[in-house]
């Protein structure tokens, strides 16, 4: 009997520990969790938000070893999610996006996500310790949490969010946003750390306060291209230094920056051997968004205003077609890398309009 009850206490004393050490990690992301909010009224797939107040490591993350696919969830659920397994599906993306300035000296990034899957969006808003502030989006389909306020599962998959973001912008300015390519994945290999697509995005936002600072800082790490696709970034900062970030197609892979103010889903560094409105092999795609983006801004050439941004993000956006994984824009977004504020339409709803204020962190329009 005295073994017994010596056991007993052994058991609740090691259950009691347990849950205190369950709650200290949780506190922050339970806060975090607490946070989401919904901010359109669609029938399905709408606009939430989220304030990260849990302290992460992107260092961690790193040094995890990314090798692959895998290894990638499983580092970014051990940082966001401790002791508990949560399932991510590594994203495809499509997208289109520029960099313009406006009549009011304004530097403007503009940025379609396109995915044949319907997605909700969740608008990120991290305030890290050793880094900058910033809003980023995330595509919750790519995390199974597309109603985000639905269930605790839902809830917790959420806290994987600022890992797996698809676009986004500092406090210092600078936009980067991601986009697909037809080329054989990246996967460089010089020994230096690897980071993955999306945790470059991460990575950009926490540390860059320039574009050239992302482009350095990029160079410090090898680069693994994740679900099985190529992708190359494009990034814009304060003073309008629009580039596109891609891995060279020799056997190198080696890292390219080429100023551009258009990108869509073909390699700028190749552009002459791209064509509209077909696949060109290896080198891309999407020609023709590129080509109806640049015409508007070449006939508003020194009088681009908001609605010149929009008018291109418009004629760059695409409706769903089940054949092609990079149709059907998801949202669309006109980042103010100057003032530092965004416009968010999803859906292709363009008479709906989210606007935020990431100095204020604080959102108008949507849900009422």
């Amino acid at each position: 009997m005295k073994i017994l009850k010596r056991t007993l206490l052994i058991l609740a004393a090691l259950i009691v520990v347990v849950a205190i050490v369950f709650t200290t990690i949780y506190f922050t992301r339970f806060q975090t969790s607490a946070t989401i909010q919904k901010i359109t009224a669609y029938d399905e797939y709408n606009l939430y938000r989220m304030d990260i107040k849990y302290d992460y490591s992107i260092e961690n993350i790193i040094n995890y070893g990314i090798t692959d696919n895998q290894s990638f969830v499983d580092a970014v659920t051990k940082e966001a999610l401790p002791l508990l397994p949560v399932h991510i599906e590594v994203p495809d993306f499509g997208c289109s996006a520029f960099s313009v300035k406006d009549t009011d000296n304004n530097n403007l990034m503009g940025r379609n996500y396109d995915f044949k899957n319907d997605s909700s969006a969740m608008l990120v808003y991290s305030t890290p310790k050793d880094g900058y502030k910033s809003v980023a989006f995330a595509a919750l389909d790519n995390i199974s949490a597309n109603t985000a306020d639905a269930s605790l599962k839902s809830r917790l998959a959420c806290l994987t969010a600022p890992f797996v973001c698809l676009d986004g912008m500092n406090e210092k300015g600078v936009s980067i946003a991601v986009l697909t390519l037809d080329s054989e994945p990246t996967k460089q290999n010089t020994g230096k750390p690897t980071i993955a697509t999306t945790l470059a995005i991460r990575l950009v936002l926490d540390k860059a306060a320039s574009t050239e600072e992302a482009v350095e800082l990029l160079k410090n790490y090898d680069m693994m291209a994740s679900s099985g696709r190529d992708y190359h970034f494009y990034i814009t900062d304060s003073s309008g230094d629009g580039r596109v970030i891609e891995y060279s197609l020799d056997s190198e892979r080696k890292l390219v920056a080429t100023p551009a103010r258009a990108v869509t889903n073909f390699f700028e560094m190749y552009k002459d051997k791209v064509k509209p409105n077909q696949h060109n092999e290896n080198y891309g795609h999407g020609k023709e968004r590129y080509d109806a983006m640049e015409e508007i801004f070449n006939k508003n050439e020194g009088k681009t205003t908001n609605k010149v941004a929009w008018d291109a993000l418009k004629a760059a956006s695409q409706k769903p077609s089940k054949d092609d994984i990079t149709s059907n824009t998801q949202w669309s977004i006109l980042y103010n890398n100057t003032d530092l504020t965004a416009e968010i339409v999803i859906r292709r709803d363009w008479d709906t309009v989210t606007t935020y204020d990431l100095d204020l962190n604080e959102i108008n329009g949507g849900e009422d």
